[in-house]
């Protein structure tokens, strides 16, 4: 981890803040970008790793992810500054408390958890190639759940655990299909559940007694991130450190088609 690029989504708070400042310690020549969807919580996150990380390298973007329109704009803003991202980390979420539509008036958990990382890793594809080796880490959850492709947004039956666990699942299955699309590009790309309602706002908001530390989800992005022993390990699923299995479906070749093809219709990219 010399000189290297490093971008966190949702890292003005909880497990993605201590990650940035984690990174931001343990790599003085890092430049750690992160984002949040407050301008003045986000500037303050920036001044209070800067100061406790002792790291000057610490830059900050304003989005949100319930806006795919932001989505855009924030990787048109890095692109702009970064043209090379050494690891990206798609921490940022929405969890079951978040409310059921978000700025661009879909399912909050489903944009925000998935189609705004699918978006945002797609549009940043040429910094983190130029920045090979590379790490995408997605962070997904043990609670997944089958995806209703007839109804994505859950529209007609409204659920907001299901619409959470879907919205999981589905990040594991773009880690699966990007993993292989790159595999020949030196950019590995993995997801994790970084340990169950850990004590952060989401798990907090939802009511929900935490069984576990903000830090210790942190260690776990971070194994992913940097760890010398996944140099190579790419489309895996880990249950915090240790390799572990996904859902049934994010192995279904014919869902994660289906898949594919609905995100890039909804995100507006071209395949």
């Amino acid at each position: 981890m010399n000189a290297t690029t490093i971008f966190i989504t949702g890292a003005t708070d909880g497990v993605g803040k201590l990650v940035a400042l984690n990174l931001a310690k343990q790599n003085k020549n890092a430049t750690i970008i992160i984002h949040g969807r407050n301008k003045q919580k986000l500037q303050a996150t920036i001044n209070e790793i800067k100061k406790n990380a002792n790291n000057n390298n610490i830059d900050g973007f304003v989005a949100d992810f319930s806006a795919l329109e932001d989505v855009r704009k924030l990787a048109q803003n890095v692109l702009s500054k970064y043209n090379s991202i050494n690891i990206l980390i798609n921490n940022a979420g929405a969890g079951f408390a978040a409310s059921r539509y978000g700025k661009d008036g879909t399912e909050t958990r489903m944009t925000v958890n998935y189609f705004a990382p699918f978006l945002l890793t797609r549009l940043l594809l040429p910094a983190i190639k130029n920045a090979v080796p590379s790490r995408i880490v997605n962070v997904s959850s043990a609670g997944q759940s089958s995806i209703n492709f007839d109804d994505i947004m859950l529209n007609k039956n409204f659920d907001g655990v299901k619409a959470y666990t879907q919205s999981k699942l589905a990040l594991m299955m773009f880690t699966i299909d990007l993993a292989e699309e790159l595999k020949e590009d030196d950019v590995t790309v993995n997801a994790l559940h970084p340990g169950t309602y850990l004590d952060t706002n989401m798990v907090n908001a939802a009511g929900i007694t935490p069984l576990g530390t903000a830090q210790s989800g942190a260690d776990a992005e971070i194994y992913l991130a940097t760890s010398p022993h996944l140099k190579n390990i790419t489309g895996k699923y880990f249950n915090v450190q240790h390799e572990s299995k996904a859902h049934t479906q994010a192995y279904d070749s014919n869902a994660r088609k289906k898949l594919k093809e609905l995100s890039f219709k909804i995100t507006g990219l071209e395949d």
